[in-house]
């Protein structure tokens, strides 16, 4: 089975590893991909994707740039500390030049053209803040019966990362966020950051993908400012995947056991803002609980089996 897949991200190191595991995968049918603002400015989220696809000889499929804000509120910060600078530890420049510019008409556009165009239902895996996602089902709900689902990087269910309560992407544009996850009738994915920290690569499999070749060369190279911060996160030496983890999902449906929840955002601007609520309580407790945390349910990615996971993105970026 091959999987129609859309890619919309803010690359980001664990964002190229995401892009080049579906840009290098046999079965996966990558019909575009759009940038969003996150890590870095939208410039450089734009590049970087543009670079990454040329690293990995994909310099067919279509690059548009989206949002560069959210959707009400401005973000405070970006994640250069974690990704550096240009989002590619400062080394954007050492892969090649895409020798192309992103497609003019933008990344809404390009996203209605795709799903319009595609003979089956499309897979939309957004791996940033969510505002180009909202933006399209908001503007173009025809285009909702052509996504098969939505496999969703962000979110956290027992802390955050950005804040104490908010994961990064969620955190970016909770707005957006919720549009998507409660308010909108798509089948949805959320892979949080519970699951990706659990699925954290050590130096061993680092190495393992330099000496695969030169695109795992590339990719290895583009680490210093991430093994810098999840030195200190993890406590040991590695790096967390986290979007290569819910790309991983789809392209492969069920490599990641998901459970359905409830599900809200929380959009206030006090300190829980950005929050993703999980209702874990027994049906029965919700429904006769005076305060039901939202009336619609999405798929959430609990568990894996985690040697499997890891080994099936390393033979995947191995192939280049």
């Amino acid at each position: 089975m091959t999987t129609k897949l859309i890619i919309d991200t803010d690359p980001g190191i664990d964002d190229a590893f995401a892009i080049a595991l579906a840009a290098l995968s046999d079965d996966v049918e990558l019909l575009g991909v759009t940038t969003v603002f996150g890590n870095v400015s939208l410039a450089n989220t734009t590049d970087n994707a543009l670079r990454l696809l040329a690293l990995c000889g994909r310099s067919d499929v279509p690059v548009a740039a989206g949002a560069d804000r959210p959707l009400v509120h401005p973000v405070p910060h970006r994640a250069g500390v974690i990704h550096g600078s240009d989002g590619l530890s400062g080394r954007s420049a050492t892969l090649p030049d895409p020798g192309r510019e992103a497609d003019p008409q933008g990344a809404i556009s390009l996203l209605v053209s795709l799903l319009d165009s595609a003979d089956e239902p499309v897979t939309i895996a957004p791996i940033g803040p969510l505002t180009n996602i909202a933006l399209l089902l908001a503007a173009h709900p025809r285009v909702r019966d052509k996504i098969a689902r939505i496999v969703i990087m962000g979110g956290a269910v027992a802390g955050g990362n950005t804040s104490a309560a908010a994961e990064f992407n969620v955190w970016s544009d909770p707005e957006a966020a919720r549009r998507v996850l409660v308010e909108e009738d798509v089948p949805c994915v959320l892979v949080p950051m519970d699951l990706t920290h659990r699925c954290a690569v050590d130096t061993g499999w680092l190495a393992r993908l330099a000496a695969s070749g030169p695109i795992g060369a590339a990719l290895d190279s583009l680490t210093p400012a991430y093994r810098a911060t999840y030195r200190k996160t993890l406590g040991r030496e590695g790096i967390v995947l986290h979007d290569a983890v819910a790309v991983a999902e789809a392209i492969n449906p069920g490599i990641l056991r998901t459970e359905p929840f409830p599900i809200d955002v929380e959009c206030s601007l006090g300190p829980s803002r950005g929050s993703t609520v999980v209702d874990r309580r027994p049906a029965d407790a919700a429904a006769d609980a005076e305060e039901p945390v939202s009336q619609g349910k999405v798929d959430v990615a609990v568990d894996t089996d985690y040697a499997r996971l890891r080994e099936f993105v390393l033979a995947r970026l191995a192939r280049g």
